[in-house]
């Protein structure tokens, strides 16, 4: 029998690739899902093993992301949720090396992903973004309606004490400031986050403090976990313990409030 030929572009059929539809395979509903942009992380939170598991920030090439997105897009998809362990630093380890999409030159930047997913006519949510300056530059998008009026930042924390020992890289003075530019610009936006009771060393004032810090941001979806030692966690080395009743007890008080 003579041999098949072989598309030179095609290569061999691989039966375990060549099943999978361009845009992979979802485990979402069609109409959203999830676009991770990078791996790893260069944070050394006390509370955290992630960068000891999945190493340091390794950011995808834009115009690997963009592909992808195209294909959700291409699949029916209507929401794509951008995440990775530190959205906000894209491209940091890669020094914004310039790609190319759609045969122009696009930045492995944040400022720069957002802007071109906000051309695919979808909606585009960001999550897990740390609340770096560069996050304002995000702010004028969503007032135009290029991409959702939505975050998700992990503020964990209000007090300057705990967030030092968490190894956080925030202030609550100068986030409360952001916020209210924030909210400023874009009046409807949603602000969503996570925090820890109980921390190792949280004392009374410190958790009075994250009270007070909820009241004044008035944030719109909040999540709280009493703290937990996670194995080769370096907060599990500090000291003064959070009796587990007490992180417990201030955990429901916290989403009592909000």
């Amino acid at each position: 029998l003579p041999k098949p030929v072989l598309s030179p572009v095609e290569g061999p059929h691989d039966p375990f690739e060549d099943l999978v539809p361009p845009q992979g395979i979802k485990l979402t509903p069609r109409h959203y899902a999830y676009l991770k942009i990078s791996e790893g992380c260069n944070h050394r939170c006390t509370f955290c093993i992630i960068p000891s598991l999945r190493g340091d920030l390794v950011s995808r090439p834009i115009s690997d992301v963009m592909r992808e997105a195209e294909n959700l897009v291409a699949a029916g998809v209507r929401e794509l949720l951008v995440v990775s362990q530190d959205t906000s630093a894209y491209g940091v380890d890669v020094k914004y090396r310039t790609g190319f999409w759609g045969g122009k030159p696009v930045k492995t930047r944040l400022l720069d992903l957002a802007k071109a997913l906000g051309e695919l006519g979808i909606w585009v949510r960001l999550h897990y973004v740390y609340p770096y300056p560069s996050v304002d530059d995000l702010i004028p998008m969503m007032a135009e309606g290029k991409i959702l009026p939505y975050l998700d930042v992990p503020f964990q924390h209000a007090s300057p004490r705990i967030l030092k020992l968490m190894k956080r890289p925030a202030s609550a003075e100068k986030v409360l400031d952001r916020v209210a530019a924030w909210r400023r610009e874009v009046p409807d936006l949603a602000i969503r986050s996570t925090f820890i009771t109980g921390f190792p060393g949280e004392t009374d004032e410190d958790f009075e403090m994250l009270l007070q810090f909820l009241e004044e941001a008035q944030l719109d979806r909040v999540g709280a976990f009493a703290y937990s030692p996670v194995d080769g966690a370096e907060a599990n080395k500090l000291p003064d313990a959070v009796p587990e009743a007490l992180r417990e007890e201030r955990r429901q008080r916290l989403m009592e409030l909000q």
